[in-house]
């Protein structure tokens, strides 16, 4: 229902593709003047491009390019987004996995600082603005991303903990390979990336909305059918000025979920007026990782 292109507003393409461009230009920047320059792997399958490439260098004798290896890792988990999260989410990570990829290949590898710290640091903090940008709008860098959600939807476990297994690996593995001191520069690069995408976009926040609708039933249907949340109905609203009789919906969302509300409420009703609060506290029981 919901799931086809057409539906989105272009507006929402637009936005979409320049955080692509934006997210894309970021990534490059850290990967090529900070991340490859002063081994520091990232976390998430751009660090694990980067041990492909590595292992690349010291097995077969020749380098080939973290871009390759990152998008090589992406492709086959196109295909797994394509069957468990879905055609538009698909699609969009196609979109911004591929400029990603292109940007890092264009840019030439700079040597800032052989400083590891500061590569860590700056690399992480770079990379933290872009992650976060693109959640704000919705979108998701491929890779990680994928591999958490399908295995979250197929086994219940969270998120957050598949990230961090798979992310305790890729600090083992630099601390192998160039020495355990370089584990904690990578544990230190992920710890600020963190801290930075939070700082731009934090997904435990919490916002409350209202929505005044004469179309509660579509309205309705698609936010339990699309973001699983529940609603609550207050029937009988009348408007001070028209008089008019209308439906008010009230329902729970997270930070990360207001692109997607956004565009369910162009697809179910263009003209309902819709309210949102932010920071509300929650007393009760509340998905984090739908």
């Amino acid at each position: 229902m919901f799931e086809k292109l057409q539906d989105l507003p272009l507006e929402s393409y637009s936005k979409k593709f320049s955080a692509s461009l934006v997210y894309g230009l970021l990534s490059s920047v850290a990967v090529n003047f900070f991340f490859q320059p002063g081994h520091i792997y990232s976390s998430g399958a751009t660090g694990m491009a980067q041990i492909l490439t590595t292992l690349s260098t010291s097995v077969l004798g020749v380098k080939i390019p973290v871009s390759l290896t990152l998008y090589a890792i992406n492709l086959p988990l196109f295909f797994l987004a394509w069957r468990f999260l879905g055609r538009r989410f698909t699609i969009f990570t196609v979109l911004t996995v591929t400029l990603s990829s292109f940007m890092i290949h264009l840019l030439p590898e700079t040597k800032l600082t052989p400083d590891p710290v500061i590569n860590a640091v700056f690399g992480g903090a770079v990379n933290g603005v872009g992650i976060g940008y693109a959640l704000r709008n919705g979108l998701s860098s491929g890779g990680l991303d994928i591999v958490s959600l399908s295995i979250r939807k197929k086994t219940g476990h969270s998120v957050g903990t598949i990230s961090t297994i798979f992310n305790l690996g890729i600090m083992l593995v630099a601390g192998y390979l160039f020495g355990w001191q370089y584990a904690l520069y990578t544990m230190m690069t992920i710890f600020v990336t963190g801290r930075v995408t939070d700082a731009i976009f934090t997904k435990q926040k919490k916002m409350q909305v209202m929505i005044v609708t004469k179309n509660p039933e579509g309205v309705i249907s698609c936010i339990q059918e699309e973001m699983h949340r529940g609603v609550t109905i207050i029937h009988g609203a009348e408007g001070a000025y028209s008089h008019e009789r209308q439906t008010v919906l009230i329902t729970i969302i997270t930070r990360f979920e207001i692109s997607h509300l956004k565009e369910i409420m162009a697809y179910s009703d263009p003209n309902a007026f819709v309210s949102i609060s932010e920071n509300v506290k929650i007393l009760g029981n509340f998905n984090e990782d739908l």
